[in-house]
């Protein structure tokens, strides 16, 4: 039976690692890289000859030689089994990597051979490559239930008639977070003899393999003897995966934990990351900039389907390819961010010289639905050779361009509008080589002043206070005789307040505007009744509240 609610994936360090996360004394870096880097003199074991992915001086290569960089999302397969057509909406939002949560079947129900060849098919025919996990593996050691990586290792070895001939698409990720925060010492030796069972088996495959205390590493488990099991691969190839949560709340963590991996010439992606965690607020920001300086792979967590308390998680609303939250929006569309610095494997490129061929243009777009904070473009479709994969909607102002949003289909609804603004909007298609169209022609959206007077009332207070920071409270109230199901709150803060975390609903902020839609327990207002959100936000410049809310458009009175 699939879980609502997966379990979390992530548990927080203890205290007393979070006061020694990463060293940051320049001299001590030095030293430490001194020791690491002796390791790799003992030399690289002899291989054969890779049939697909494989790894040479610390890079991530294709059969071809050309250097792979993962830029994707992680998708939760194994509890939403249903929603595989995710693959084609991370595809459209420009992602080239998606890894893939399975089941052995210890703790949820196992994904057979035939489900994997059919995600391997899909990650194919959507010309992403897949990083498949097994996720039973998940803090063993500390979590009820878990198993241990050798347990994993069987797995693979069950299912292997789905991925023989499959090196040039697939890398398979040995068992997600294999330990929590008890034993992880064992991490190395067991590592070692699970990359060693498979090889034995016959997987050809590059292996990437996750650090233990929930990923995160904070002991240096996986940092400290990441070369000696390197080496222990008789094929030399096995990659290594860290995630990074709140241990890694700094830029100068980031910089120097994968640093090291660089210096010391072994293979190291960020397998999972986010915005915020329950255990602290790790500094995306530094590791989306960080790994695109030092050329390094990155996977975000997660599409949809988070549950358990850290929904906020979320890069889409209900597996919505249209309705991005703000941690999809930053992932997706901002600074170094993926529709930036994502390149499609080299293995999907049609000829000798691959797909050199872009789209043409998207038809101009015309608009319908106008709200005070909305609007929904549509347009006609553009052509390609080798079919349009997503299109890209900029906002065009004082000659800049900024993605507004990604989509697979042919219209899209832009929420968090100023009222009574003009935007100015334009359309380009994308194919799956990423070849990018001409831009189509604009088409100017003019909001409307608010509405007129909807049947809500909203009330808006500050609950907590701190320097920097504060926590508020949004309560609606249906003032009309009918029901409400189903609802978007806007609003446009007065001040340089951001939300962080948000409960009853999820928000998308663009610069000062915010829109909320409505959480699955939120949706129904009944008459005369009301629902209430909570949120946490930053403030630089005062704390000044909202003047004014609308729900579905309509402009709400003062509760």
């Amino acid at each position: 039976m699939r879980s609502p609610t997966p379990t979390p994936t992530h548990t927080p360090a203890p205290p007393s690692t979070r006061t020694t996360a990463l060293p940051r004394a320049a001299g001590l870096v030095a030293a430490l890289l001194g020791l690491l880097l002796p390791l790799l003199a003992l030399g690289t074991p002899a291989h054969a000859a890779p049939t697909g992915f494989h790894v040479e001086n610390g890079r991530l290569l294709e059969a071809s030689g050309n250097d792979f960089v993962m830029r994707g999302v992680n998708h939760a397969h194994t509890w939403y089994a249903d929603r595989i057509s995710s693959l084609a909406h991370i595809k459209a939002k420009g992602a080239n990597t998606v890894r893939v949560v399975l089941s052995s079947g210890d703790r949820w129900t196992a994904n057979n051979a035939a489900d994997v060849a059919n995600v391997v098919a899909q990650c194919k025919q959507n010309r992403l490559i897949c990083v498949l996990e097994v996720h039973d593996t998940t803090g063993y050691g500390e979590q009820n239930g878990a198993v241990t990586l050798s347990r994993a290792a069987d797995y693979w070895i069950g299912v292997r008639s789905a991925l023989t001939g499959q090196e040039d698409h697939v890398i398979v990720n040995i068992g997600n977070e294999p330990y929590g925060n008890t034993n992880y010492a064992n991490w190395t030796a067991d590592t070692k003899a699970a990359i060693q069972k498979l090889r034995n088996a016959g997987f050809d495959h590059t292996l990437m393999v996750d650090a233990p205390n929930w990923g995160q590493d904070w002991a240096f488990t996986m940092r400290d003897n990441a070369a000696s099991v390197f080496a222990a691969d008789p094929d030399a190839n096995t990659v290594f995966s860290i995630h990074m949560y709140g241990v890694f709340d700094t830029a100068a963590e980031v910089s120097d934990y994968l640093g090291r991996f660089v210096s010391a010439r072994l293979p190291v992606v960020v397998g999972e990351f986010g915005h915020d965690h329950s255990d602290g607020n790790p500094d995306e920001d530094a590791i989306l900039a960080v790994t695109q300086q030092l050329g390094l792979g990155y996977l975000g967590w997660s599409w949809s389907g988070n549950g358990g308390g850290v929904e906020y998680l979320d890069m889409v609303t209900n597996f919505d390819p249209d309705r991005l939250t703000s941690w999809g929006q930053r992932l997706f569309n901002g600074a170094n961010g993926i529709a930036a610095t994502s390149e499609e494997a080299e293995i999907y490129s049609s000829g000798s010289g691959g797909d050199t061929t872009a789209p043409t243009a998207p038809g101009t777009p015309t608009v319908s639905s106008v709200t005070s904070s909305s609007a929904t473009l549509s347009w006609a479709a553009a052509t390609d050779e080798t079919g349009v994969t997503g299109y890209d909607v900029v906002r065009i102002s004082g000659g800049e361009e900024t993605v507004a949003t990604t989509t697979a289909s042919t219209s899209a609804t832009l929420t968090g509008l100023s009222p009574e603004t003009s935007h100015t909007f334009a359309v380009y298609a994308r194919d799956a080589a990423g070849n990018r169209s001409p831009r189509s022609g604009t088409v100017t959206v003019t909001t409307s002043p608010g509405g007129s007077q909807g049947s809500c009332a909203v009330a808006y207070r500050v609950t907590n206070q701190w320097p920097g920071g504060f926590q508020g409270e949004i309560v609606i109230r249906n003032t009309g005789s009918s029901r409400v199901d189903g609802w978007t709150l806007n609003w446009t803060f007065p001040g340089a307040q951001r939300i962080t975390n948000m409960w009853g609903g999820t928000p998308v902020q663009t610069g000062s505007g915010v829109s909320v839609a409505s959480a699955s327990y939120t949706a129904s207002i009944p008459a005369a009744g009301s629902v209430t959100l909570g949120f946490t936000a930053t403030t630089t410049d005062g704390n000044p509240s909202p003047s004014a809310f609308a729900l579905n458009g309509a402009v709400c009175s003062s509760a």
